[in-house]
């Protein structure tokens, strides 16, 4: 997806890699506007959920809501329309060598637990600069987890977009703090239990394992768009300690806080 829009603080760059045939781009979270016709078709992946209006393929232009984890599809020749305020991390992979993907009509939200293991080596790997890494195969491997199928998130079940939307509103609110999965589960009025199982199927995510990413996403903000100490972001961000946030960063990412910064 093609972005841009002015940006109130810095943010990181736009990781690239060529693989073969595959084009492979992390977009940071960022404020974004995009309108194209898409010239090849794109597997997206999106690190983080996020919100705004878009109209895919079609003149009317709708809110969205983007669920983190969400694998997306656009086929050549689409009309894209798309914008955020806030915008979210977005993994992109295209061939560029005119071999043409499967799939004839859009789709996004599309959560897939293999997908989500492969486009957090791809990240890492973007993140670190890893020249010896797998790029080809795990492009590969993405690109047929997206035509395979996968569960998308519907709104009749216990974990609806409305539920997501309220639940990350309240993390964001709580993250220089702790936050148990059971106020998760009370907030939406849940067992927790009845919480974790259906947040797992919604997200491919477990309600822990999300709240981390959420203060890794908060974190790497704060290291790009200020110049607090990395004790301070750390405590910010609910870390127990600024080791604990660097382990979960080398754990997650694969590269360190003060290596991000720099």
């Amino acid at each position: 997806m093609e972005r841009s829009a002015p940006l109130p603080l810095a943010h990181e760059p736009v990781r690239r890699a060529q693989a073969g045939p595959w084009a492979i781009e992390l977009l940071p979270r960022a404020p974004y506007h995009a309108r194209y016709v898409a010239t090849q078709a794109a597997i997206g992946f999106a690190f983080d959920s996020q919100r705004g209006t878009h109209a895919i393929g079609s003149d009317r232009v709708l809110p969205f809501q983007a669920t983190a984890n969400g694998l997306a599809f656009v086929p050549p020749g689409c009309d894209v329309y798309s914008v955020s305020e806030a915008g979210g991390e977005y993994l992109r992979l295209t061939r560029t060598d005119g071999f043409a993907l499967p799939g004839e009509e859009p789709y996004n939200n599309r959560v897939d637990l293999t997908a989500v293991a492969l486009a957090r080596c791809l990240r890492s790997a973007l993140m670190r600069g890893a020249a010896d890494a797998d790029w080809e195969g795990w492009a590969l491997a993405l690109a047929q987890r997206g035509s395979a199928g996968g569960q998308a998130v519907a709104d009749g079940g216990a974990m609806t977009r409305r539920r997501l939307a309220r639940l990350d509103d309240f993390i964001d609110a709580g993250l220089g703090g702790p936050l148990s999965v059971q106020a998760m589960a009370a907030l939406l009025g849940l067992s927790e239990g009845h919480f974790m199982r259906a947040f797992k199927q919604a997200t491919g995510s477990s309600p822990h394992s999300y709240l981390i990413d959420r203060r890794l996403a908060r974190a790497r903000a704060l290291l790009c768009g200020s110049r607090q100490r990395l004790a301070d972001i750390a405590q910010a961000c609910g870390f127990a300690s600024q080791a604990h946030m660097a382990t979960l960063f080398r754990q997650r990412l694969g590269i360190s806080p003060r290596a991000l910064r720099e």
